[in-house]
Parts: C-alpha cells; sequence; structure tokens
C-alpha cells in the first residue's frame, strides 16, 4: 500500500484513505500525541474497528498529521 491521503474530518481527527480511496484508519490526537486507529469493513459494511489492511499499525503513533510521515511508517504494511 502507497500513498496514504489524510483527509480532516475536524481539528482532531484525520480519515486515512489508502490510494484507490478506501478508508483504512483514522489519525486521532489524543492528548499531545497523535495515533493511527486502523480501521476495516464487514461485507455488510460494518464497521470493525482495529481491523482492516493496517490492523498491525493500529495505534502506530505519530508526533504530527504529517502525510510523509504517516507513508513513511504505514505505507509499507
Amino acid at each position: 500500500m502507497s500513498a496514504l491521503q489524510l483527509r480532516p474530518t475536524n481539528a482532531d481527527v484525520f480519515a486515512v484513505h489508502s490510494a484507490d480511496g478506501a478508508h483504512v484508519g483514522n489519525l486521532k490526537r489524543v492528548g499531545a500525541v497523535w495515533k493511527f486507529k486502523a480501521v476495516g469493513y464487514e461485507p455488510d459494511g460494518s464497521v470493525v474497528p482495529g481491523g482492516g489492511p493496517l490492523t498491525g499499525r493500529h495505534n502506530t503513533v505519530f508526533t504530527a498529521p504529517d502525510p510523509d510521515a504517516v507513508n513513511a511508517a504505514l505505507g509499507s504494511a
């Protein structure tokens, strides 16, 4: 997976989308750090917190919502 995109949701959350536009998680501000929260989906559309293609990267910590840093840490998953 490469070219992950950050799309602002609000001041404390960015949706993380794969190159093909699939929602794969969220980058959330938790106190002074940003944490990646993986998201997957069941065939019926139900959300699976901590699931999806980046489940192994769930709770990865970042200092800022920087697309380059996110791609470096998550894009190789």
